[in-house]
């Protein structure tokens, strides 16, 4: 069998299953009672199900959000998980997933195709260490495989698959999607999950029906009663993101930013793209170097706009306690 030239995965031959990324940051968060909005479902029980596909699509697809992602962590111990990793802007993201969505049709329950969108679930990038967009990675018993970045011809794709599946056997993970037991799932023993705090259920409800303004006011409510609600601060500024990227053209936008290095709009324009799609450090240096050479009030907006990226990302990342350290160097 010949080995794909992939420089962004190993080759199918060296697919094992090994701990490479710690997928257990997703779980906690999910679980957490005040989980940011824009997730969907929770942790699965005893069998879990996959989260419910969009109208019109195959049940083995699904589209997934940090919250649900625990539920596809335990499923790999069924059937390999292929998550791929997308933004809607790219279209070598739109080239990739037609072949794999199609290939999991073919499949009919032996793996799960998760869809995932950089755009607004940096989270799941994180937790893979993408660095762009496509990526695809397997899951298998709850560890990840990393299979390849980029374009590939559709023949390459059916080879990593082909491969992971015998990757799966090998490892006992060779049931089918079709086997789960049918009616609600026996959570007997399993903790309830916390209820979202009313103003974050109400966030959550408007991001659902894709009213982000109204999303953003819940948020805002729920800081004004709580300033220290650190979820609600990143929800916000989740959700001021995806209001800035909604409408944006990302090739007008990098053109901009190119040919205006001085301009403030420009330039937390492109940082916004870079974040949504996992390009973290890429977006925190563009504003770093920014703020170094600005002075006044556009000084003060980018480090504002960096502060709400920060939120995005979360706290503990080494990548924002890197950022950190350059912007207090940026204004020192």
């Amino acid at each position: 069998m010949s080995t794909p030239n992939t420089p962004g995965g190993p080759a199918p031959s060296s697919m094992n299953l090994r701990g490479a990324v710690d997928l257990s940051a997703l779980k906690s968060r999910a679980q957490s009672a005040n989980a940011p909005a824009g997730a969907q479902g929770g942790p699965g029980a005893a069998n879990p199900a996959p989260a419910a596909a969009a109208p019109g699509s195959s049940p083995y697809i699904v589209d997934v959000t940090e919250q649900v992602f625990p539920q596809l962590v335990q499923l790999s111990a069924q059937v390999p998980v292929i998550v791929a990793l997308g933004a809607s802007w790219s279209d070598q993201s739109a080239q990739v997933l037609s072949v794999l969505e199609a290939i999991a049709v073919e499949q009919a329950g032996r793996i799960l195709l998760a869809r995932v969108d950089f755009e607004t679930q940096p989270g799941i990038a994180q937790a893979f260490q993408a660095q762009g967009v496509p990526t695809v990675v397997g899951v298998l018993k709850g560890q990840p495989v990393p299979l390849f970045e980029g374009v590939l011809a559709e023949p390459q794709i059916r080879t990593y698959v082909d491969e992971l599946l015998k990757v799966a056997q090998a490892n006992g993970v060779s049931g089918s999607l079709n086997d789960a037991p049918a009616g609600e799932p026996d959570t007997a023993g399993e903790p309830a999950e916390a209820p979202l705090p009313p103003l974050h259920q109400e966030a959550f409800d408007a991001i659902e029906a894709g009213n982000y303004e109204a999303a953003a006011a819940a948020y805002r409510k729920a800081l004004a009663e709580q300033p220290a609600d650190a979820d609600a601060k990143a929800g916000l500024a989740q959700v001021q993101l995806m209001q800035r990227l909604q409408d944006a053209d990302a090739t007008a936008v990098r053109t901009a930013a190119a040919e205006s290095p001085d301009s403030l709009d420009a330039q937390l324009a492109v940082a916004d793209l870079d974040l949504s799609g996992g390009h973290v450090e890429d977006a925190f240096a563009r504003l770093t170097t920014f703020i170094a050479r600005a002075v006044g009030e556009e000084r003060e907006a980018a480090r504002v706009r960096l502060l709400e990226l920060f939120d995005i990302i979360g706290p503990t990342d080494p990548r924002v306690n890197k950022a950190r350290s350059a912007l207090a160097r940026a204004l020192f």
